[in-house]
């Protein structure tokens, strides 16, 4: 079975002006996400809508490294476009344009299971950074004090966690869900407001969100 999750996630984060938005996302699911999807090393794409916090539009590229960004087939996109994305990317019509480039810290390595899954019907991605003398333990806290807890709660499928290599903040956390109840749910509230010895008291004071950040979103292609 061909891997649909790897090393490395591109997330672009987008809003364009109403006017724009019919033929905004006729471009990204009938030209741009086919284009991406052809080269060597992106394993799988969808577009997701904000439900809550923004930009209001998310596209994520599953990578087998974040090397593939740099490659030649990708490269010749940006330096080639179609008169279509002329007009029509979001580095052209954006409100909002934010596109991080991410090699992913945790966990270590991709199980089978997830390096075979689809992408997901709804996620939760929250973009944080901590001052540069916490962030080994905010990294071992995360890992170890808060993602284990997520497991218990019902329709959560998993989180994988990400370092930039291009854009900031310097952290991402991507939590993948199988509806939106999920995230409005007894159980997600308690993992959130949940205390843990150095998470809470020694890491979570000093952790800045992004604006608009965390936001749930739902995936609106494929459908």
């Amino acid at each position: 079975m061909a891997a649909k999750k790897g090393d490395g996630l591109l997330l672009v984060y987008s809003d364009v002006a109403p006017e724009n938005d019919e033929e905004y996302n006729r471009w990204y699911n009938e030209e741009h996400i086919p284009e991406r999807l052809s080269i060597p090393g992106v394993l799988s794409a969808a577009r997701y809508e904000a439900v809550q916090g923004g930009p209001k539009y998310l596209a994520v590229y599953e990578l087998s490294s974040h090397e593939a960004w740099h490659s030649e087939e990708w490269q010749k996109w940006l330096r080639e476009p179609t008169e279509w994305s002329r007009r029509m990317s979001p580095g052209v019509i954006g409100t909002e344009y934010i596109r991080n480039l991410y090699r992913r810290v945790h966990p270590v390595d991709v199980p089978a299971e997830t390096a075979g899954a689809g992408m997901s019907p709804v996620l939760l991605v929250g973009r944080m950074s901590v001052p540069d003398e916490l962030d080994a333990k905010f990294n071992e806290a995360y890992n170890n004090e808060r993602l284990p807890l997520c497991l218990s709660i019902p329709g959560y499928i998993r989180a994988r966690r990400w370092e930039a290599v291009m854009g900031s903040p310097k952290y991402a956390t991507v939590h993948e869900m199988e509806s939106l109840e999920v995230s409005e749910s007894e159980g997600w509230e308690n993992w959130r407001t949940a205390v843990t010895p150095i998470w809470t008291h020694e890491v979570r004071p000093h952790m800045v969100h992004d604006a608009d950040s965390p936001g749930v979103y739902r995936r609106i292609f494929p459908e």
